[in-house]
């Protein structure tokens, strides 16, 4: 996308410190390598942010189990299934 995550205003919203997760950490907590976790549907839920910017799309293209796979869900319908926890923690690529 367009926008990179600033990790201090991450931080502020979760209520603790956080930063990049490495790969053996992401297979850890969800069961899938990076780029292939899906915002839903996981067996053991994380705590998911959704960043504000995202909702300017009426169609999300998001992952879906591995690195090569997506799958295309509405804005309105990924708010209802992953939670109305949307924040602004971005700011625009230099």
């Amino acid at each position: 996308g367009s926008n990179r995550v600033v990790l201090s205003l991450l931080s502020d919203i979760i209520g603790e410190k956080v930063g990049k997760a490495d790969a053996d950490f992401v297979r850890e907590m969800t069961g899938f390598a990076i780029g292939g976790v899906a915002p839903v549907g996981l067996a053991n839920p994380i705590e998911t942010v959704f960043d504000r910017d995202l909702f300017d799309h009426e169609t999300v293209w998001a992952a879906a189990g591995t690195a090569n796979s997506l799958f295309p869900i509405s804005s309105d319908n990924l708010r209802r299934l992953a939670g109305d926890r949307i924040c602004d923690f971005t700011a625009p690529l230099d």
